[in-house]
């Protein structure tokens, strides 16, 4: 069989190592930068001094964050380590983006509540959720029902940072509020699924050991979106 196009073959990759599709929408775009970048040569051909002058290009001409940067060159070492199998040259000469050292910002209870006071419903609800569990928003985007444990007053964090798992507190001011959020889910999805609809994504690759978890309530959202939406890798 032939082999499939780069692209698809970083996308394989990709999928393979269970990364997320933000990961891989970055890694292909830096990947096609970096072709064009060269005039589309195939990266086999792209000598190291390229790789260095692109990545330069990008410091000094485009200006980008010291995180950007170094995403860039993490797109390139993966290509060439995973999917080309190719050892990679020390890069040398790098001109490297200049790291800001910004203080956080951290507000004072009393400017927590007036935030809180602008908001209302399910927005609310997450904020709320933010502030008094020490979630990151996408943390908090990504619950499922099963992962909110009321009887222990505790919420289990999937794949946080550094891919890791952890347990967090469950704020019991907002523990009513969770209940009516898990209340309403159970209503939207099984409207969703006399429409024909109702399937979640599973991580890995659970849905082949278990098939029928997809539609289960405990896998559903507990913020689901608006919309109906499709697997944007699946279809």
């Amino acid at each position: 069989m032939a082999k499939p196009k780069l692209v698809q073959q970083v996308k394989n990759e990709i999928r393979r190592r269970n990364y997320s599709y933000r990961t891989e929408q970055s890694y292909v775009r830096w990947i096609i930068r970096l072709v064009k970048f060269c005039g589309t040569k195939h990266p086999l051909d792209i000598e190291p001094e390229e790789i260095t002058e692109f990545l330069n290009h990008l410091s000094i001409n485009r200006n980008v964050a010291a995180s950007t940067q170094n995403q860039a060159l993490c797109a390139i070492v993966f290509l060439y380590h995973k999917v080309l199998e190719k050892e990679l040259p020390e890069l040398e000469n790098i001109e490297w983006s200049k790291r800001s050292k910004k203080l956080p910002v951290v507000l004072t209870k009393r400017e927590v509540k007036m935030v809180l006071s602008r908001l209302e419903g399910v927005s609310l609800l997450v904020a709320q959720l933010l502030y008094g569990s020490g979630l990151r928003i996408s943390e908090a985007l990504r619950i499922r029902v099963k992962d909110v444990d009321f009887e222990y007053q505790q919420l289990i964090v999937r794949d946080g940072k550094g891919k890791k798992d952890r347990i967090t507190v469950l704020p019991s001011v907002i523990s009513a509020k969770l209940k009516q959020q898990v209340e309403r889910i159970k209503i939207l999805h099984s409207k969703d699924k006399k429409r024909g609809y109702g399937k979640t994504l599973l991580p890995n690759a659970l849905h082949k050991k278990y098939p029928k978890a997809a539609v289960r309530l405990g896998w559903q959202y507990l913020f689901p979106s608006k919309r109906i939406s499709k697997d944007p890798r699946t279809g």
